[in-house]
């Protein structure tokens, strides 16, 4: 008989709650967290904004030395599995440390360090770059170090697929756990690249809103007058259990993962494919895994980007997966709240999903306000939605045609 796994607990630092009630209500109430740059100077360039975290304090989480040490990124990954953590009380119960494992992802990792530290050594030479450079830089010390903070024992490292890398640490922690490969599993993932060069190189690629007078309604995925995302930071975490584990140790139970799908677009390094043949192909995966009909999914957390080719051909990868049914089913892109959290991305939203199985309400996409004849969905437009729905999909699709998705449902005894 195959292993069900079940979301036990949920962690997340973002542009609108740095922790999970007050991420849910603002999600609910179309609140966005884009804003004009605070991190640094952004005068005379073309993109001046972004959603920064406003008020994450690292003194809240970590010792003055401890905060020294570590990347932003970093720090904001284990801010999350603590909320996670502690939201799953699997402290409170008897576990085999070799039987918890942690899995997380980022696209870029520490590059608020590298920049800064890179500046250093050209301006003062190699004696003056810190000796915690390398590890605060390199992504997968998040895994490292959630592992040593809590002493977790079981399969530990880190993915790094661009903004598909935390949907995917989730699916193969998933699989871990129906592997037997352990009982538990901290997964999810975490991205702080909100740094002058990212914002250089994502502006050179044309692929940022330049919607600087009107911020808040900059990220409006399938709106037609869309013009690119909004660069994000966050981080979301979740615990997975296998199922009886958790009932055996009276776990509170979220809800449940029942599919993961993966593949790739084998076409261009960050154009998606025209006819979403590689997120066509993840999502029948994911499908095809849960064991359920097609009907029994009633919302689809989208990728959806704001960007031009990433709305049309999700949507139309939506419509060959699900034919006449894809206009029966709620879609929203929680991105035009939280901005594009790249690496984060798949984490964040998908405990958006779990949140929206277990309360039976669909967040909405805000900034809708002009339909695009080539995105002709129901994109939940502006207001959040009521909803009786079995089964729901997280999208995330990553540049070099990286595509992975997550398929949930309302967790049934």
């Amino acid at each position: 008989m195959e292993k069900r796994v079940v979301v036990t607990g949920l962690g997340i630092i973002s542009p609108i709650g740095n922790d999970v009630p007050t991420f849910w209500e603002n999600l609910l109430n179309g609140v966005s967290g884009v804003g004009i740059i605070k991190a640094f100077d952004t005068e005379g360039l073309p993109t001046r904004i972004s959603a920064e975290i406003p008020d994450f304090d690292p003194l809240n989480y970590f010792s003055n030395k401890e905060s020294k040490r570590m990347d932003r990124v970093a720090m904001l990954g284990i801010a999350a599995a603590q909320e996670a953590i502690e939201d799953s009380d699997l402290l409170k119960s008897s576990y085999n440390s070799e039987r918890v494992g942690v899995i997380t992802g980022s696209g870029i990792g520490g590059i608020n360090t590298f920049e800064t530290q890179h500046e250093l050594f050209l301006k003062k030479g190699r004696r003056f770059v810190s000796p915690f450079y390398i590890p605060m830089m390199i992504p997968d010390i998040i895994a490292g170090y959630i592992s040593i903070r809590w002493e977790f024992l079981g399969p530990n490292y880190s993915v790094s697929s661009a903004c598909a890398s935390s949907s995917h640490t989730i699916g193969i922690a998933y699989q871990h756990i129906r592997s037997g490969d352990a009982d538990v599993m901290i997964t999810g993932g975490a991205e702080s690249s909100i740094t002058p060069l990212s914002l250089a190189g994502f502006t050179n690629m044309k692929a940022l809103s330049k919607r600087n007078d009107e911020p808040e309604k900059a990220s409006r995925p399938f709106d037609l007058k869309r013009d690119g995302f909004i660069m994000g930071e966050g981080a979301g975490i979740i615990v997975l259990e296998e199922l009886e584990y958790a009932r055996r140790r009276g776990a509170n139970i979220y809800g449940e993962i029942i599919g993961y799908g993966f593949s790739a677009d084998g076409y261009h390094i960050t154009a998606p494919h025209p006819e979403g043949k590689g997120a066509s192909l993840s999502m029948e995966s994911a499908i095809r895994m849960s064991n359920l009909p097609k009907e029994a999914f009633g919302y689809i957390n989208a990728h959806g980007t704001s960007t031009l080719f990433n709305d049309k051909y999700e949507t139309i990868a939506i419509k060959s997966v699900f034919g006449k049914l894809a206009n029966k089913i709620n879609i929203s892109s929680t991105k035009s709240m939280t901005g594009h959290l790249l690496g984060a991305a798949g984490g964040v939203e998908f405990i958006s999903l779990i949140l929206s199985l277990k309360n039976q309400e669909i967040p909405p996409t805000i900034n809708y306000e002009f339909p695009d004849p080539e995105c002709d969905l129901n994109y939940t437009p502006n207001k959040s939605q009521r909803k009786d729905f079995i089964a729901g999909l997280s999208n995330n699709f990553g540049f070099g045609g990286h595509n992975a998705v997550l398929a949930a449902k309302r967790f049934e005894s």
